[in-house]
């Protein structure tokens, strides 16, 4: 060994180093993929992504290639370096050339490797993964020798090495995702991708028009004004009740009789008879359902009802839809009509806003608990039925009940959150 002329030492010890960078590299570059691109370009046909990929569905084995292929590299490198220490300086130099070795090493077989790597994942892996791939037909019995005692090794440690990893996301990831990845997006796509990942959070309770504010035919009115209704309503549907929403007895599409209105015949029982079946949902369903239901059912009208079944609102397809890409109106995207900005910062707000429309709209944090509307936030925040000039603190915002009506809150002033104190 001593033989061996310095003119093969020093290139062999250069070539073993970066060789060993080689295999930091690929190893590296290949845990560095996002595992989502990968997959796409696998089944796009990506001769490199495919390599990759087979590798990667065996980390153990894989782990294990280039650990072998990196410490063979070091150790061959450490016996050229001390065999140059020896014909150069002698005995002396021997520590001297480990030091040296060392940070020759740490530069080019780990470092600088590892850094472009996880730069230029793609560049570097699919080109590896031909060579590993390679490598790996030729080792695989010494590989799996080898894996198979370090899995003998952790089993008696109570590891279990079989056991897998999901890389499925979870609704907050996948919201994280679509956060970092916003530069991709229109801030509305990237607005419609979050608000269809939350759909499945979101029931049809939180988008319903409460019973209160829901238009309806009812035939214990007079014929005229029924006649009426019809003319001047905005909704292509209506319920047709007797008294209440709790007495429905039908939807009326208004398209069935809009020609019938000038009719000298055309009455109560004619009406009865174009009239559709209503259709129930209960309120606890989630979006993601209703819209699934909506579809099956081919319907685009729902009436939705409590655990007791009593009417409490109205759901259409439009509302869910709103849910996912925005409220269907003519207001300015991101005004909402029940808000009215003040000169100084503050808004009024109308009491029947939707508190979930009002953090999203206006970036507000209000706290989101069983009540949906600003009203019914405030009356569960204060336990009791609040008069004009009552003032509160909601969620860190400054309230002030500026209107009432009956019991409810009809109109509130909210001011800019409070900064905390540090």
């Amino acid at each position: 060994m001593d033989d061996i002329p310095l003119a093969l030492l020093i290139p062999a010890l250069i070539g073993l180093v970066l060789i060993s960078g080689l295999f930091a590299a690929a190893e590296t570059a290949l845990l560095s993929l996002n595992r989502y691109r990968l997959r796409h370009l696998v089944r796009a046909g990506h001769a490199g992504a495919r390599r990759a990929d087979a590798l990667l569905r065996r980390p153990d084995r894989f782990i294990g290639l280039v650990q072998m292929g990196n410490n063979f590299c070091d150790i061959l490198a450490s016996s050229a370096a001390t065999l140059i220490a020896l014909q150069v300086w002698g005995d002396q130099a021997i520590a001297l050339m480990a030091g040296l070795l060392t940070i020759f090493a740490l530069i080019f077989g780990e470092v600088a490797p590892k850094t472009l790597a996880a730069l230029h994942p793609e560049r570097v892996a699919f080109p590896a993964a031909f060579v590993l791939s390679a490598l790996m037909a030729v080792l695989l019995p010494v590989v799996i020798a080898v894996n198979g005692i370090a899995n003998g090794l952790l089993r008696l440690l109570g590891v279990r090495t079989d056991a897998t990893t999901s890389d499925a996301l979870n609704r907050e990831e996948l919201r994280s995702v679509l956060f970092e990845a916003g530069h991709h997006f229109s801030p509305r796509h990237r607005s419609m991708l979050l608000r269809l990942v939350d759909l499945e959070s979101v029931v049809v309770e939180d988008v319903m028009v409460h019973r209160n504010e829901v238009r309806c035919l009812d035939l214990n009115d007079s014929w005229l004004d029924v006649l009426e209704e019809i003319r001047v309503s905005p909704h292509t549907r209506l319920p047709v009740c007797r008294g209440s929403l709790d007495q429905v007895v039908g939807v009326l599409h208004l398209r069935r009789v809009i020609h019938l209105l000038g009719d000298d015949d055309f009455d109560a029982e004619r009406l009865q008879k174009v009239l559709q079946e209503p259709y129930y949902v209960p309120e606890g369903t989630s979006l993601t359902q209703q819209l699934l239901q909506f579809q099956v059912h081919r319907e685009r009208f729902a009436l939705v009802v409590n655990e007791y079944g009593d009417t409490v609102g109205l759901v259409t397809v439009e509302d869910v839809l709103g849910e996912i890409i925005g409220e269907f109106s003519d207001t300015p995207a991101g005004v909402m009509s029940d808000v009215h900005p003040q000169p100084d910062g503050s808004c009024l707000v109308a009491g029947s806003a939707s508190v979930r429309e009002l953090n999203r709209s206006m970036g507000w944090d209000l706290p989101l608990t069983e009540a949906k509307t600003l009203n019914g936030a405030i009356l569960e925040h204060l336990e009791d039925i609040p008069t004009p000039a009552t003032s509160l603190l909601l969620g860190g915002y400054p309230v002030e009940i500026m209107q009432t009506q009956g019991n409810a809150v009809k109109v509130a002033r909210i001011s800019p959150r409070l900064k905390r104190s540090a």
